[in-house]
């Protein structure tokens, strides 16, 4: 596992879910109303962005510029360090406004995770199983994007994806696709009218199972649980980029 490739899954796909989290959960959404404030990270030598909370929603942006508060790490190790509750950031700018980061950030972060590692019996709850599910598709799909760019192994099944967009979403749930071009990946959270190749999980049960190891992706597709079509050497690439993100968010 790359330090750098988590630091990039870690700061857009991760944090990046608080985008869906601030859609999805009431409460959470409560929290940022009239809100207009944004943390900017920046890791050396990895990725930079800003999360930013305005108009009741929440938006992730490429670069530092214009954030309000900014936490600067030294290394991707560091960072990933963060999201792993091991160390603690020191803000570079924006003392004045350290109350939104250890109140109403902490708290939307705790909630975050407990989507993403939801306790016993959680999921038994509809409108929870849901929620998690729907932000789970999202982070995997980013997920997918930045191992595809950044991580070795992943960089070389990227490079035999042809330019176009491989469809990914859930029966009567959520979609999005992965926009190709120059064998680069871009995780889009919004439908393909014309994809090139598409990946469609039957239900959101099944889609939950897979992402939680429950079953198998190839058998998934043999018993209907998942279709696959269009230029089926896409899918395939992006299935063996997709086996790593499980690595990356053990």
């Amino acid at each position: 596992m790359d330090e750098k490739t988590l630091a990039y899954i870690n700061l857009f796909a991760v944090l990046g879910s608080l985008t869906r989290l601030c859609e999805l959960d009431g409460d959470c959404k409560k929290m940022i109303e009239g809100k207009n404030i944004s943390i900017g990270i920046a890791v050396k030598d990895g990725p930079e962005g800003t999360i930013w909370f305005h108009d009741d929603r929440c938006d992730l942006i490429p670069g530092v510029g214009k954030c309000d508060i900014k936490l600067p790490f030294g290394s991707c190790k560091k960072f990933n360090g963060l999201i792993d509750g091991t160390v603690t950031p020191i803000p570079s700018k924006g003392f004045t406004k350290i109350g939104f980061l250890l109140n109403q950030f902490t708290k939307l972060t705790d909630k975050l995770t407990a989507y993403l590692r939801p306790a016993e019996g959680a999921l038994d709850d509809p409108e929870f199983f849901t929620i998690s599910t729907t932000i789970m598709f999202h982070l995997i799909l980013d997920a997918v994007a930045q191992i595809g760019n950044v991580d070795k192994v992943g960089k070389a099944s990227a490079s035999y994806i042809v330019d176009g967009d491989v469809r990914l979403a859930i029966d009567g749930g959520p979609e999005g696709h992965l926009h190709a071009h120059g064998h680069a990946l871009t995780a889009v959270h919004t439908p393909c009218e014309h994809p090139t190749s598409y990946m469609v999980f039957s239900t959101m049960k099944d889609a939950r199972d897979l992402f939680d190891g429950k079953i198998n992706g190839v058998a998934a597709v043999g018993t209907g649980q998942v279709r696959v079509g269009g230029m089926i050497s896409m899918v395939d690439n992006v299935n063996r980029i997709l086996d790593r993100v499980s690595m990356y968010l053990a």
